[in-house]
């Protein structure tokens, strides 16, 4: 007997990552093609594809916050920071490795995150942004002040990982570590978001009245999903400050908490696959306009501040455009193409 379709009949078939030899063949390619791509590039390229790989992992753990539990969280920049102090801080001056610097700067964000997560019992919404966007203000006050451990406006050196005697020191070995990090936190994403965790994340988002009638734990659960996200932001913001060799309160200032914002908006809430598109569309996005104001100067050799002023208001346009034509982001967007092919040439 044939069947045209995609048949599932067991419970472990319909819980599978990748249920189909089309998604495995792709993600297979997709990782080959990460495998790659530093022999395929060098230069600003390649230090591209390393912040690609870092934002996915910031923005994967925003949208745990937000896409799937329903709460907006305008500090993930200083979460970031949290991060990179705390790995800079071990590795620098407590001397320990970055192989426990990494996981304790998730850790210590995840407690941060928890901390300043506890306002969402009461909170909800607009309010639960200005909350956290106060947490935003604190945590760069402290970076700031805090000079035994953060080096105050000086910053602090950090060096790169190493095993061994072997040090990550060129971009293209760096890669493959966060690549390997990378990976590891996509897949516990994917997972988290299946188990009655996640579950119970997507119940309080959809109807928190409902949820709690079921009896799911709102405050339990808020705290924990802050904490899963903090704890992304964290290695996150860790893995950045060891690719810069360089941490200073200047780079986990508002805008990267509105910037990783957007992502997940752009690329999809509630899908780990839409943070992924996110992150590569608004690391990319700036790199595509500023080639083109340099060509628009080129061309017009004293259009110079005009063309800086227009990138920074076509950036504007664009995330508008999405939130007014394609508020569901990119991910939704492949899905109805996936779900066009399938049906051609039938509409329905």
């Amino acid at each position: 007997m044939h069947f045209c379709g995609d048949f599932r009949t067991t419970y472990e078939k319909d819980i599978e990552i990748l249920q189909t030899p089309t998604v495995r063949l792709g993600v297979a390619a997709c990782l080959a093609f990460l495998v790659v791509f530093p022999y395929l590039v060098k230069g600003e390229y390649l230090w591209v594809g390393l912040q690609i790989l870092i934002a996915v992992i910031g923005a994967v753990g925003l949208n745990i916050l937000t896409g799937y539990t329903g709460m907006i969280s305008l500090g993930q920049g200083a979460f970031f920071g949290v991060g990179a102090y705390t790995t800079a801080y071990m590795t620098t001056k407590l001397g320990l490795s970055f192989w426990v610097g990494v996981p304790a700067a998730g850790l210590v964000t995840a407690a941060a995150g928890m901390v300043f997560g506890i306002p969402s019992l009461r909170l909800k919404g607009l309010y639960l942004a200005i909350a956290t966007l106060a947490s935003q203000f604190i945590l760069e006050w402290v970076f700031l002040r805090w000079e035994p451990v953060t080096g105050g406006s000086f910053g602090i050196v950090v060096p790169r990982p190493s095993i061994g005697g072997y040090v990550f020191e060129s971009d293209r070995s760096f890669y493959y570590l966060v690549l390997a990090i990378t990976v590891v936190m996509v897949l516990f994403a994917v997972n988290i978001v299946r188990t009655r965790t996640g579950r119970a994340f997507m119940a309080i988002r959809d109807h928190y009245i409902s949820a709690e009638i079921m009896g799911i734990n709102l405050f339990r659960y808020r705290i924990l999903s802050f904490g899963i996200s903090s704890f992304y932001a964290g290695v996150a913001g860790a893995l950045l400050g060891h690719s810069l060799k360089f941490v200073t309160s200047e780079q986990f200032n508002i805008e990267l908490s509105v910037a990783y914002l957007a992502m997940i908006i752009i690329g999809g809430l509630g899908s780990i696959l839409g943070a992924i598109y996110g992150a590569i569309f608004m690391i990319l996005l700036p790199k595509v306009l500023t080639v083109l104001t340099t060509k628009l100067t080129m061309l017009i050799p004293g259009a110079a501040g005009l063309a800086i002023a227009m990138e920074q208001g076509v950036f504007g346009l664009i995330i508008i455009f999405f939130l007014i034509f394609e508020p569901d982001g990119l991910a939704h967007r492949w899905k109805m193409i996936k779900a066009y092919w399938k049906l051609y040439p039938f509409s329905y």
